[in-house]
């Protein structure tokens, strides 16, 4: 069995943070670990649109996101991944408070792999489920200087 570094955790959960786009969109990797992913996104008026609800677009990125993380550690280390397919479904509207994403990989993959998460609000309603499939790219991994497995 793999046993992720944590020192490669905490670095990569650190790169995370400081990326722009995550910035951006006031959202952040809260946990991984093999096969799962925790992403939060605290909602503010940037993320609504007209009618006052949470725009369909910012569940999506969680969605593609967690779904990413969640199947990220079982890439060999010089490998990136990138979203390829992504379908969800709305189930409840939301208008304030932290969304939190839940990921986890059903298959892992070299080349494709296949994750699903859903989306839970304060109160741990499900907003929305999706899955997605996710394909590696060898040479575009992360360089980080802890491995990711002990």
């Amino acid at each position: 069995m793999l046993t992720p570094n944590s020192d490669y955790i905490n670095a990569l959960i650190s790169i995370v943070k400081k990326s722009p786009y995550p910035s951006h969109m006031s959202m952040a990797l809260s946990r991984i670990e093999l096969d799962r992913a925790e992403v939060v996104l605290d909602l503010g008026p940037c993320h609504m649109q007209p009618f006052g609800i949470v725009h369909g677009g910012v569940i999506a990125t969680l969605i593609d996101t967690t779904t990413f993380w969640a199947a990220f550690l079982r890439l060999p280390e010089d490998t990136g991944l990138v979203n390829v397919d992504l379908k969800l479904n709305y189930l409840k509207p939301v208008v304030e408070g932290r969304l939190t994403g839940f990921g986890t990989c059903i298959q892992a993959g070299r080349s494709i792999s296949y994750s699903e998460a859903r989306v839970e609000d304060d109160s741990g309603k499900i907003i929305a489920h999706g899955t997605s499939t996710l394909m590696g790219l060898p040479g575009k991994g992360l360089t980080l200087p802890f491995s990711k497995f002990l």
